[in-house]
Protein backbone atom coordinates (compact mmCIF):
# COMPACT_ATOMS: atom_id res chain seq x y z
CA UNK A 1 0.00 0.00 0.00
CA UNK A 2 1.08 3.31 -1.03
CA UNK A 3 1.56 5.94 1.76
CA UNK A 4 1.86 9.90 1.30
CA UNK A 5 5.76 9.53 2.78
CA UNK A 6 6.65 7.09 0.00
CA UNK A 7 4.83 8.95 -2.90
CA UNK A 8 6.83 12.40 -1.46
CA UNK A 9 10.03 9.96 -1.90
CA UNK A 10 9.44 8.37 -5.21
CA UNK A 11 8.78 12.04 -6.37
CA UNK A 12 11.89 13.72 -4.54
CA UNK A 13 14.13 11.04 -6.57
CA UNK A 14 12.51 11.50 -10.07
CA UNK A 15 12.45 15.14 -10.62
CA UNK A 16 15.28 16.65 -11.97
CA UNK A 17 17.40 18.64 -9.10
CA UNK A 18 20.95 17.80 -9.98
CA UNK A 19 22.98 19.61 -12.50
CA UNK A 20 26.06 17.55 -12.69
CA UNK A 21 28.71 15.31 -10.56
CA UNK A 22 31.81 14.95 -9.62
CA UNK A 23 33.15 11.69 -9.74
CA UNK A 24 36.36 12.26 -7.16
CA UNK A 25 37.37 14.41 -4.94
CA UNK A 26 39.61 14.46 -1.79
CA UNK A 27 39.60 18.22 -1.32
CA UNK A 28 36.01 18.88 -0.49
CA UNK A 29 35.43 16.70 2.70
CA UNK A 30 38.60 16.83 4.93
CA UNK A 31 40.44 13.73 5.29
CA UNK A 32 37.78 11.55 3.50
CA UNK A 33 37.59 10.46 -0.09
CA UNK A 34 34.24 11.70 -1.71
CA UNK A 35 32.05 12.78 -4.61
CA UNK A 36 30.43 16.13 -5.37
CA UNK A 37 26.50 15.98 -6.24
CA UNK A 38 25.55 19.62 -7.36
CA UNK A 39 22.15 21.09 -7.25
CA UNK A 40 20.90 23.30 -9.97
CA UNK A 41 19.68 26.88 -8.64
CA UNK A 42 20.29 29.34 -6.02
CA UNK A 43 18.77 32.07 -3.80
CA UNK A 44 21.52 34.08 -3.67
CA UNK A 45 23.80 36.10 -6.82
CA UNK A 46 27.25 36.60 -5.60
CA UNK A 47 29.14 39.26 -7.66
CA UNK A 48 31.97 36.31 -7.57
CA UNK A 49 30.30 33.00 -8.23
CA UNK A 50 32.46 31.11 -10.40
CA UNK A 51 29.20 28.72 -10.79
CA UNK A 52 27.01 30.38 -12.89
CA UNK A 53 25.96 27.75 -14.71
CA UNK A 54 24.74 25.81 -11.55
CA UNK A 55 23.49 28.89 -10.03
CA UNK A 56 21.16 30.15 -13.07
CA UNK A 57 20.84 26.59 -14.82
CA UNK A 58 17.77 23.56 -14.57
CA UNK A 59 19.29 19.94 -13.33
CA UNK A 60 19.83 17.51 -15.71
CA UNK A 61 19.77 15.03 -13.57
CA UNK A 62 17.63 13.38 -11.15
CA UNK A 63 18.47 11.26 -8.11
CA UNK A 64 17.35 7.95 -9.84
CA UNK A 65 20.33 9.14 -12.17
CA UNK A 66 23.07 9.46 -9.84
CA UNK A 67 21.74 6.60 -7.87
CA UNK A 68 23.23 4.04 -9.68
CA UNK A 69 26.62 5.35 -9.46
CA UNK A 70 26.88 6.00 -5.57
CA UNK A 71 25.79 2.27 -5.63
CA UNK A 72 28.71 1.37 -7.26
CA UNK A 73 30.94 3.25 -5.14
CA UNK A 74 30.10 2.28 -2.13
CA UNK A 75 33.01 1.18 -0.04
CA UNK A 76 35.41 3.06 -2.50
CA UNK A 77 34.28 6.43 -1.51
CA UNK A 78 33.89 7.52 2.04
CA UNK A 79 31.01 10.26 1.40
CA UNK A 80 28.91 12.44 -0.42
CA UNK A 81 29.25 15.98 -0.81
CA UNK A 82 26.14 17.73 -1.20
CA UNK A 83 26.58 21.34 -2.94
CA UNK A 84 25.13 24.05 -5.69
CA UNK A 85 24.11 26.53 -6.03
CA UNK A 86 22.45 25.93 -2.56
CA UNK A 87 21.28 22.13 -2.16
CA UNK A 88 19.09 23.18 0.85
CA UNK A 89 16.48 24.45 -1.77
CA UNK A 90 15.34 21.57 -2.74
CA UNK A 91 12.29 19.95 -1.47
CA UNK A 92 13.23 16.40 -1.54
CA UNK A 93 17.07 16.87 0.01
CA UNK A 94 15.69 15.36 2.80
CA UNK A 95 14.57 12.38 1.03
CA UNK A 96 17.51 12.34 -1.15
CA UNK A 97 20.07 12.15 2.08
CA UNK A 98 18.15 9.30 4.01
CA UNK A 99 18.80 7.34 0.83
CA UNK A 100 22.57 8.02 0.76
CA UNK A 101 23.11 7.43 4.51
CA UNK A 102 21.12 4.05 4.15
CA UNK A 103 24.16 3.61 1.97
CA UNK A 104 26.53 3.64 4.61
CA UNK A 105 28.01 7.39 3.27
CA UNK A 106 29.13 10.21 5.26
CA UNK A 107 27.33 13.25 3.98
CA UNK A 108 28.42 16.76 3.65
CA UNK A 109 26.28 19.61 3.18
CA UNK A 110 27.51 22.80 1.59
CA UNK A 111 25.26 26.20 2.52
CA UNK A 112 25.30 29.35 1.86
CA UNK A 113 22.79 29.60 5.28
CA UNK A 114 19.45 30.70 3.79
CA UNK A 115 17.47 27.83 4.81
CA UNK A 116 18.08 27.08 9.16
CA UNK A 117 14.95 25.47 9.11
CA UNK A 118 16.05 22.34 6.91
CA UNK A 119 19.49 22.61 8.29
CA UNK A 120 17.92 21.66 11.88
CA UNK A 121 15.95 19.12 10.94
CA UNK A 122 18.92 17.05 8.51
CA UNK A 123 20.58 17.72 12.11
CA UNK A 124 17.64 16.69 14.17
CA UNK A 125 17.42 13.36 11.96
CA UNK A 126 20.97 12.57 12.06
CA UNK A 127 21.71 12.68 8.63
CA UNK A 128 24.49 14.60 8.02
CA UNK A 129 28.26 14.45 9.49
CA UNK A 130 29.58 18.02 8.20
CA UNK A 131 28.95 21.35 7.40
CA UNK A 132 30.50 24.01 5.17
CA UNK A 133 28.67 27.11 6.82
CA UNK A 134 28.90 30.07 4.24
CA UNK A 135 29.58 33.69 5.87
CA UNK A 136 29.04 36.18 2.81
CA UNK A 137 29.82 39.11 4.04
CA UNK A 138 29.45 42.19 6.68
CA UNK A 139 26.02 42.63 7.49
CA UNK A 140 26.19 45.87 6.01
CA UNK A 141 27.42 44.58 2.42
CA UNK A 142 25.26 41.45 2.13
CA UNK A 143 22.69 42.55 0.23
CA UNK A 144 25.65 44.30 -2.37
CA UNK A 145 27.27 41.15 -2.47
CA UNK A 146 24.46 38.55 -2.66
CA UNK A 147 21.84 40.43 -4.21
CA UNK A 148 19.59 38.86 -1.31
CA UNK A 149 19.31 39.48 2.28
CA UNK A 150 19.64 36.07 4.24
CA UNK A 151 22.42 37.18 7.22
CA UNK A 152 19.82 36.64 9.98
CA UNK A 153 19.45 33.65 8.48
CA UNK A 154 22.98 32.76 8.82
CA UNK A 155 23.01 33.63 12.43
CA UNK A 156 20.29 31.30 13.09
CA UNK A 157 22.28 28.45 10.90
CA UNK A 158 25.52 29.56 12.68
CA UNK A 159 23.36 29.06 16.32
CA UNK A 160 21.97 25.76 15.39
CA UNK A 161 25.18 24.08 14.49
CA UNK A 162 27.09 25.48 17.69
CA UNK A 163 24.83 23.88 19.75
CA UNK A 164 24.99 20.74 17.92
CA UNK A 165 27.59 17.77 17.75
CA UNK A 166 28.22 18.31 14.01
CA UNK A 167 31.50 18.99 12.60
CA UNK A 168 31.21 22.13 10.92
CA UNK A 169 33.45 25.05 9.29
CA UNK A 170 32.77 28.57 9.00
CA UNK A 171 34.17 30.08 5.49
CA UNK A 172 34.32 32.88 2.98
CA UNK A 173 35.45 33.85 -0.20
CA UNK A 174 37.30 37.06 -0.29
CA UNK A 175 37.52 39.51 -3.52
CA UNK A 176 39.50 42.36 -3.11
CA UNK A 177 37.19 44.78 -4.65
CA UNK A 178 33.87 43.82 -2.32
CA UNK A 179 35.60 43.22 1.29
CA UNK A 180 38.83 44.22 2.63
CA UNK A 181 40.94 44.19 5.70
CA UNK A 182 38.19 46.36 7.95
CA UNK A 183 35.52 43.92 6.53
CA UNK A 184 37.36 40.46 7.52
CA UNK A 185 38.18 41.66 10.82
CA UNK A 186 34.65 43.13 11.82
CA UNK A 187 33.08 39.17 10.30
CA UNK A 188 35.41 37.76 12.64
CA UNK A 189 34.91 39.83 15.67
CA UNK A 190 31.14 38.75 15.19
CA UNK A 191 31.64 35.35 14.70
CA UNK A 192 33.34 35.64 17.92
CA UNK A 193 30.24 37.58 19.32
CA UNK A 194 28.23 35.24 18.61
CA UNK A 195 30.00 32.11 20.29
CA UNK A 196 32.24 30.89 17.24
CA UNK A 197 35.43 29.30 17.74
CA UNK A 198 37.73 27.67 16.10
CA UNK A 199 39.32 27.62 12.42
CA UNK A 200 37.76 30.47 9.76
CA UNK A 201 38.82 29.69 6.16
CA UNK A 202 39.40 32.29 3.88
CA UNK A 203 39.08 31.25 0.32
CA UNK A 204 40.67 33.51 -1.99
CA UNK A 205 38.54 34.61 -5.03
CA UNK A 206 40.08 32.09 -8.87
CA UNK A 207 41.04 34.80 -11.12
CA UNK A 208 40.71 32.80 -13.77
CA UNK A 209 36.91 32.16 -13.45
CA UNK A 210 33.84 33.11 -15.04
CA UNK A 211 31.26 34.77 -12.59
CA UNK A 212 27.97 36.18 -12.16
CA UNK A 213 29.20 39.70 -11.86
CA UNK A 214 31.92 39.89 -13.77
CA UNK A 215 34.08 41.79 -10.50
CA UNK A 216 37.72 42.09 -12.33
CA UNK A 217 40.63 40.35 -10.79
CA UNK A 218 41.37 40.77 -7.68
CA UNK A 219 44.49 41.92 -5.55
CA UNK A 220 44.45 40.94 -2.17
CA UNK A 221 46.74 43.21 -0.30
CA UNK A 222 46.94 42.55 3.06
CA UNK A 223 47.89 39.99 5.53
CA UNK A 224 44.58 37.62 5.54
CA UNK A 225 46.56 35.79 8.86
CA UNK A 226 46.83 39.08 10.91
CA UNK A 227 43.08 39.01 11.24
CA UNK A 228 42.23 36.53 13.64
CA UNK A 229 41.97 36.83 17.00
CA UNK A 230 42.11 35.11 20.29
CA UNK A 231 39.12 32.71 19.93
CA UNK A 232 39.37 32.11 16.33
CA UNK A 233 42.34 31.18 13.62
CA UNK A 234 42.22 32.43 10.29
CA UNK A 235 43.24 30.26 7.68
CA UNK A 236 44.11 30.63 3.91
CA UNK A 237 42.55 28.54 0.88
Amino acid sequence: MNTNNEYISKNSYLRKLIYSITPFTLLDYPDKTACIIWFAGCNMRCTYCYNPEIVTGKGKYSFDDVKNFLLSRQYLLDAVVMSGGECLLSDGIIDIITEIKSMGYLVKIDTNGSRPETLKQLINKQLIDYVALDFKATKAKTFEITKADFYAEFVSCLDILIKSDIQFEVRTTIHSSLLDQSDIQEMINELSALGYSGKYYIQHFRNESETIGNPGPSYCDFNIIDCGNEMIEVVER
